[in-house]
């Protein structure tokens, strides 16, 4: 008779574990910087008459920061929701690239996890994914992707992204402006670190600079969002051509 491995199961359960702490513990420095731009975020739908119970049902349904932000500088009352949903799809049009980067590595998943997982994908966990998917693979692990690494990044964020947009909500009216306190530099700040984290030298941030270029001469030129996506397909495409060049 064949024994039977009964200790296969906890030993998975315990690797799991182990990387979704690993995930938490990658996040927390990226966290810090989360929460001062939710607390602004939060401040800023107060001080446009948002109910409480509606700043969180904002940031969870929508669970995109940059287009939460472009949304409550244009909520009026009543709100033009045509235009707030055409700037939201512009801003989160970076995810279309962001979701191609990871499809390699989540094709062999089935789409229940698979799903969940793009709605929970932000740009800090989406560059912590990428690092460590690059990571592994260096060191030989397969897969290079470890869903539950992700997952323990992607879900914090969730929770402290919900968590302290509803408590700047319910702060904002005794705070004030709370740009006041510096609070918005978080945010370039964040992404300053997720660049630095995925630096590979100047001729592989070509593309960035093509991209940024590209993104302040359309902010200055062209009104609305239109910077967002001009930046992205930009530096795709200057991508595309400098690989063609090797």
């Amino acid at each position: 008779m064949t024994a039977i491995d009964t200790t296969a199961q906890p030993r998975e359960r315990n690797r799991t574990l182990a990387e979704v702490r690993r995930g938490v513990t990658a996040c927390i420095p990226v966290l810090l910087g989360i929460i001062p731009y939710a607390l602004v975020l939060g401040a800023q739908a107060a001080q446009k008459n948002l109910r409480l119970v509606e700043v969180p049902l904002m940031t969870g349904l929508n669970f995109a920061g940059g287009s939460e932000f472009a949304a409550i500088q244009l909520w009026t009352s009543p709100p033009h929701i045509a235009l707030i949903v055409a700037i939201t799809f512009l801003v989160n049009s970076r995810h279309l690239l962001m979701g191609a980067a990871l499809a390699p590595f989540l094709r062999h998943l089935p789409k229940r996890k698979v799903l969940p997982a793009l709605f929970v994908m932000t740009d800090e966990s989406w560059a912590l994914g990428l690092a460590d998917i690059k990571d592994r693979a260096t060191r030989g692990l397969h897969p290079a992707f470890s869903m539950p690494y992700y997952l323990g990044t992607a879900l914090v964020f969730y929770a402290a992204w919900v968590s302290f947009t509803t408590l700047g909500a319910a702060l904002g009216p005794i705070l004030g402006d709370v740009e006041s306190y510096g609070f918005d530099m978080a945010f370039p700040a964040v992404f300053l670190v997720l660049m630095r984290g995925m630096w590979k030298g100047v001729n592989a941030a070509r593309p960035w600079l093509v991209s940024l270029a590209v993104a302040a001469a359309t902010y200055l030129l062209v009104p609305g969002a239109w910077y967002v996506a001009a930046g992205a397909v930009s530096g795709l495409i200057a991508a595309y051509i400098l690989t063609g060049e090797k």
